[in-house]
């Protein structure tokens, strides 16, 4: 965040002495004035939401620049709005959730710490543009921390700033269509009894695919393979363009010590038929207390309230009695089998 904030302030004090008010930000509607007002307003709003942990709505309050206040004010406001959010994003526990409209109604720090980020670096580009200052190019890694957290349904491109620009309708990729309307997304969240299903963003699942733990804290002895296969599926469909976030990996998070104890998810979207196929796996020290179980009930329930949606299916290998229980307690049933594979259903 400070990083954002820094490169911000740095790119628009280069325009500071240029009029604001009389000048459009870029295609937007805005002077370069109130676009400078409205970073420092989603940069406190974000903080406020976070620290007050508000869980239905905004907090209502905001802030206004003081009438006398020059561009250098706009400024100081934006930083001190950044270090406010920037304070908040690193005290609040990491499985705090508070409210933000799209598309789930919540997002945690990781979240906050990516829409702030986003509205920094989109809005100093669009005053810069606006002002005809050279043109902004940030750090490509803050606008890659952006898609990666945030943009998870946007194929990567070559370039983080220029795919980041082009899925918010503020510039052009070769081979796509120009992007009207766009929208960021949280990852997905589901709760159950004990556990918390959180959406594995494409950064997250990057890093549990080559060893690494995915910004989870994890009983012992961490990831099973499993774990780590699903999440280099993930990536991989990040990577081609197909990832839809609720469609996709889940780590279950134990509520009462903000464990992570293994992962869920759904090989893909649902297909034609309103066919989805679900998998699991959990980490060897947290087998045996019914989370598996626990956790596809949720999920494959969630799957069949889904408009479209029929038929939730299981591949379990023959051997693996353990996770053949743990479908039939959730109320699957043996429809076929393929050699050493067994196909259970659930059905809506």
């Amino acid at each position: 965040m400070e990083e954002a904030v820094a490169d911000c302030v740095a790119a628009l004090g280069a325009v500071a002495d240029r009029d604001w008010e009389g000048v459009r930000a870029g295609r937007l509607e805005w002077s370069c004035r109130r676009t400078a007002a409205h970073i420092a307003s989603d940069l406190i709003a974000y903080a406020g939401q976070l620290a007050g942990r508000a869980q239905d709505a905004y907090v209502p309050f905001d802030i206004t620049l003081d009438q006398d206040a020059g561009n250098a004010g706009a400024l100081e406001t934006i930083t001190t709005a950044g270090a406010l959010l920037a304070a908040a994003i690193r005290t609040t526990p990491r499985a705090v959730r508070a409210f933000h409209p799209y598309p789930f109604r919540h997002a945690n720090r990781e979240g906050f710490a990516a829409m702030g980020v986003a509205e920094v670096l989109l809005h100093t580009h669009d005053v810069v543009e606006g002002l005809g200052g050279t043109p902004y190019e940030p750090p490509a890694a803050l606008a890659s921390f952006v898609l990666t957290r945030i943009f998870p349904q946007v194929r990567p491109g070559p370039d983080p700033w220029r795919t980041l620009l082009w899925a918010t309708g503020r510039g052009d990729l070769p081979g796509r269509e120009p992007v009207t309307t766009w929208r960021w997304c949280n990852n997905p969240v589901l709760r159950t009894g004990r556990l918390t299903l959180e959406g594995v963003t494409p950064a997250a699942a990057a890093d549990l695919a080559v060893g690494g733990e995915g910004g989870f804290a994890w009983v012992d002895p961490g990831p099973f393979e499993g774990t780590r296969e699903g999440a280099g599926i993930t990536v991989k469909q990040y990577e081609e363009g197909l990832l839809r976030p609720e469609w996709s990996m889940y780590a279950l998070v134990r509520r009462e010590d903000d464990r992570a104890v293994g992962a869920m998810g759904f090989h893909g979207a649902p297909d034609d038929d309103g066919r989805v196929e679900i998998g699991y796996d959990l980490s060897e020290g947290a087998r045996g207390r019914g989370y598996a179980t626990e956790a596809l009930r949720a999920l494959s329930g969630w799957a069949l309230e889904q408009d479209g949606v029929r038929t939730v299916v299981a591949t379990v290998e023959r051997e693996n009695t353990p996770s053949q229980n743990v479908v039939a307690r959730a109320g699957f049933t043996r429809v076929s089998e393929d050699g050493s594979l067994l196909v259970y259903a659930l059905r809506g």
